[in-house]
């Protein structure tokens, strides 16, 4: 079978399609579709941001809070969101700003 096979084949396949997954209650999904899980109530109640690119959580702390050094308590609000490495974070993620 050569690199090529696929395009003299005459027959009718279909391209696989998704399974239909039900949503969550209240359509609430994170940057990849799932269903987001409970925020810290301190958390629930700061300002939503959208990371853009060239941004890192201390870049976001310095703009938003005025000190760089305060990254710890935007990661510590959405770990569920960017993981266990703080320095991942992916364009189009929202993550919460908490009030401190």
């Amino acid at each position: 079978m050569g690199l090529f096979d696929f395009l003299s084949d005459k027959g009718e396949k279909q391209p696989v399609q998704p399974a239909n997954q039900p949503k969550p209650a209240g359509g609430a999904t994170d940057f990849f579709g799932n269903a987001n899980a409970a925020q810290p109530a301190a958390a629930a109640q700061g300002e939503k941001y959208t990371v853009v690119s060239g941004d890192s959580l201390s870049k976001i702390a310095k703009n938003h809070y005025g000190d760089a050094s305060k990254w710890h308590q935007i990661y510590d609000a959405n770990k569920s969101i960017i993981g266990s490495n703080p320095d991942h974070i992916e364009v189009g993620q929202v993550l919460t700003l908490p009030k401190l």
